[in-house]
């Protein structure tokens, strides 16, 4: 007979990180804090673009954890994401949970007029399909994608990250938060509450859902006059949004103009805009891999390694990630 000694240890849960090949570096930082090596992965393109997967390693019973981060190409590594799911789930991993930092489609989580798509909500259908039981993401465009998936999503904020950085760096009573829309002003809230009740501005602008990427900037509501401002956003893309409140707000007699966003998708002409701008400094987090030759003297990025392996370990420990943001609502 097997001692009972062995059959507790055979029916432990064991943790495994993995990694897609979009921005290992990240899954490696995560491994580290939780003192764990990576799974042994082999990952190749066929000709075509066909993407195979193997783990190298036995996988079976473990508590597995995806984590990919949908760059560019965002299509390619989504799909990669889906492969490695659909090998765990085939090779009997006991929970398996996708870690995907920029969730990518997040902006496609409504129709606009008739004969759209609902993407975002398409790829919670995939992940499920393909065997994932739960969903960690970082800074979500919109809360309502967590109602998409059906399992548990663990919805995690850098706010407090970003805030603290940006609150030991200013003068907090000469400082603004300001959402870049009407939209996020409930984020701004957040922000304020952070730093001790400063001031909340917004910057009133429509946008046209046939043109992607541009907006129309319109008034600054609230006084930015004199006021260090912090325009917060979950991400910068090709920056022309962004750039626009910007000079908005020195229009509006700002004395200094800061930006604070999640994740730095950077696409296009986003580098050459940020330089070109006024900003004191544009701070970031670390959820998408950002190439040597987009960073630049007033750019700041701020890793996530740390706040992911902490989720990691309240998931596999059947604890509360929820704790890890007491006092955000």
């Amino acid at each position: 007979m097997t001692p009972m000694s062995e059959l507790r240890l055979a029916s432990e849960k064991r943790l495994r990180i993995f990694t897609g090949r979009a921005f290992p570096e990240l899954a490696e930082q995560v491994a580290s804090e939780l003192g764990i090596p990576l799974t042994p992965t082999s990952a190749y393109d066929f000709a075509n673009g066909e993407i195979f997967v193997r783990f190298e390693e036995s996988v079976r019973g473990s508590d597995a954890f995806v984590i990919q981060s949908h760059a560019a190409p965002i299509n390619k590594q989504i799909m990669e994401q889906l492969i490695m799911v659909d090998a765990l789930k085939r090779a009997s991993a006991k929970r398996i949970t996708v870690v995907a930092p920029f969730y990518g489609y997040a902006r496609q989580d409504k129709k606009h007029r008739g004969r759209e798509p609902i993407t975002a909500r398409l790829m919670a259908d995939l992940f499920k399909t393909a065997g994932a039981d739960r969903l960690m993401v970082v800074d979500l465009h919109t809360s309502q994608i967590q109602g998409f998936f059906d399992g548990p999503v663990d919805h995690l904020f850098a706010l407090p990250l970003l805030a603290n950085y940006v609150g030991s760096k200013v003068d907090r009573s000469r400082l603004t938060i300001v959402s870049p829309d009407s939209g996020r002003v409930r984020v701004a809230e957040r922000w304020s509450d952070l730093l001790g009740g400063c001031p909340i501005a917004f910057i009133h602008k429509t946008r046209d859902p046939r043109i992607p990427n541009e907006s129309k900037t319109g008034r600054v509501v609230g006084d930015v006059q004199g006021q260090t401002c912090v325009v917060i956003d979950d991400m910068i893309d090709t920056a022309g949004t962004i750039i626009k409140a910007v000079d908005a707000l020195f229009d509006e007699g700002a004395k200094e103009v800061i930006i604070a966003a999640t994740h730095a998708v950077l696409s296009g002409p986003a580098i050459e805009r940020l330089k070109g701008s006024r900003v004191s400094e544009v701070v970031v987090t670390d959820t998408l891999p950002i190439s040597e030759d987009s960073y630049f003297d007033r750019l700041t990025v701020l890793p996530i390694a740390p706040l992911l392996a902490r989720a990691i370990r309240e998931v596999f420990e059947d604890g509360s990630v929820t704790s890890l943001f007491d006092g955000l609502s």
